[in-house]
């Protein structure tokens, strides 16, 4: 073969090969946002059981976090006195071990989903603060102790104040009053002293509840307990938070010495019903409160994808500050918002799609 013809097909294929190698490196969100965060996403059943099948494949092309929706909840594993159900937390765990993804527990303790037992004794009255320590420390040390070194940092309490500030009047309250936050803190960082421990709530913009958990993470500093982490709970609609009030309370909690989580992440495009996350509110459906069953429209998108990008600006502006940005879900049909707090509304919260399609507001971030 003359010396000119074989130049040019090795020049041919060398183009052939950086064309292949250029369509199998495009661009994700876990590489977008690497020199920032992590990027993560609750995920459920049946990604875990590997049913939804463009699902994993969106959450293991973009995302390298992963926390489980429902699955480590009280009451699914734990729904007895002695009873476990580890089958379906055991997959989760291993999904994200398999596909090297950074893990999270969630939650050890919760007043909402925990198994009604818990805070009673066989005569139906609630239990001594004695037996409930004795309860919440077996759940965490049982959990905990199981997935040593695969799960990276735990949700230790999850909403345990209310937006005036005061303590949410749980059974957790009722039973052992402030000092359940700080016990189940002990009894974490015991039973696996390598593992991160974060609190997480909702609202976290609001005033009265931010000042009371940089009280409780100070608290737990003097007493020596380990804090990695504060969760905002990134449950937003249209008209709420303001970026303003959200890096506020950012600030706030970064300025105790801990550093940030931006949690559940999700921002309603439909008629603001409650500015809350707590799941026993709910509302009766109406037509108004659906507006959009078959789609979002251009003007209401063009304006969802705006607030969606002022908040990501945020986050990546305190990225020395923000160490993970977790969504409460893959896609727009995953979401818990099609169900809460109106039943049966067509939701359109999360980065991507019903289609597994991501929504515009990203492309910038994945094109810099």
């Amino acid at each position: 073969m003359h010396n000119t013809m074989k130049r040019f097909l090795l020049a041919a294929a060398v183009v052939a090969a950086a064309a292949c190698t250029a369509t199998k490196q495009e661009p994700t969100l876990k590489d977008a946002f690497k020199e920032n965060f992590t990027i993560g996403a609750a995920i459920n059943e049946w990604q875990i059981r590997g049913l939804d099948t463009l699902g994993v494949q969106t959450l293991t092309k973009h995302f390298n976090s992963i926390v489980a929706e429902n699955c480590m909840k009280h009451e699914e594993i734990h729904p007895a006195e002695g009873v476990w159900n580890f089958e379906l937390a055991d997959k989760f765990v291993e999904f994200g071990v398999q596909n090297n993804m950074e893990i999270i527990g969630h939650c050890l303790v919760w007043h909402s989903q925990t198994a009604p037992w818990y805070f009673f004794d066989d005569k139906g009255q609630l239990v001594t603060p004695e037996v409930l320590k004795a309860r919440i420390k077996d759940h965490i040390t049982t959990i905990m102790t199981r997935y040593k070194g695969k799960i990276h940092g735990y949700d230790v309490v999850n909403e345990a104040i209310v937006e005036d500030g005061s303590y949410r009047k749980s059974l957790f309250y009722q039973i052992l009053g402030e000092e359940f936050i700080p016990f189940a803190f002990e009894c974490a960082r015991e039973a696996d002293p390598d593992a991160e421990l974060y609190l997480n709530d909702y609202g976290m913009n609001v005033p009265g509840r931010r000042d009371t958990y940089v009280k409780v993470i100070k608290d737990l500093q003097a007493r020596g307990l380990r804090i990695d982490a504060i969760g905002m709970q990134g449950h937003m609609g249209m008209d709420y938070p303001t970026v303003e009030e959200f890096e506020e309370s950012l600030l706030a909690f970064a300025g105790t010495g801990i550093k940030v989580m931006i949690t559940e992440w999700d921002m309603s495009a439909l008629p603001t019903v409650n500015m809350g996350a707590n799941v026993a509110d709910t509302e009766e459906y109406q037509a108004k409160l659906n507006p959009y069953p078959d789609g979002l429209p251009e003007e209401p998108a063009a304006i969802w994808n705006g607030r969606m990008k002022d908040f990501m600006d945020l986050f990546i502006k305190h990225s020395d500050k923000v160490q993970r940005v977790t969504a409460w879900g893959i896609s727009d049909r995953d979401s818990w918002k099609n169900n809460w707090p109106v039943r049966g509304r067509t939701e359109y919260p999360l980065l991507f799609d019903r289609n597994y399609e991501m929504k515009p507001f990203l492309n910038e971030y994945l094109t810099k």
